[in-house]
């Protein structure tokens, strides 16, 4: 099942059970699909985005309220940081599991090994073998300096 149908699924079921707030999060998930859906538009008949972008696009929008709640915190509104907490609680739902510390350094090495890379010049080859096989599995603002540790110390 597709990403698309499953968050459409879960929507439809939260319309069903009145829960409001998992209503809320899921047509925003549904409107940021949309959008990207939009962007591609023009690229083609078959242009539209797949469960890699769905995926991404979930990333994208849990990396945006943690980053919300941190800020409300700080600002003393814990009410609205429990609520980012709650969206974020939703949309993980949709994300594969995220691999521990010791799951990203092997994924790390075994890139480094697959793309045969030597210096940090490689660096993006390595990056991009990791966001093919591992979207929505890692955060790629914390693997970027692993790499780049792994690529200057060999």
């Amino acid at each position: 099942m597709s990403m698309r149908t499953r968050v459409n699924d879960a929507l439809k079921q939260a319309m069903r059970d009145k829960a409001k707030m998992r209503l809320s999060t899921l047509r925003l998930i549904c409107a940021a699909i949309k959008d990207q859906d939009i962007a591609v538009r023009g690229e083609g008949p078959d242009s539209g985005v797949g469960d890699a972008d769905v995926l991404a696009i979930l990333s994208k929008m849990t990396k945006q309220r943690q980053e919300s709640a941190r800020a409300y915190e700080e600002g003393g509104r814990i009410d609205l940081a429990e609520r980012e907490r709650q969206e974020i609680e939703i949309i993980e739902e949709f994300l594969p599991k995220q691999l521990g510390e010791d799951e990203i350094a092997k994924a790390v090495r075994s890139a480094v090994e697959k793309t045969g890379a030597t210096s940090i010049r490689d660096m993006g080859k390595v990056m991009a073998e990791l966001k093919g096989k591992y979207t929505g599995q890692m955060d790629f603002g914390k693997v970027g300096p692993l790499v780049k540790d792994r690529l200057c110390t060999g």
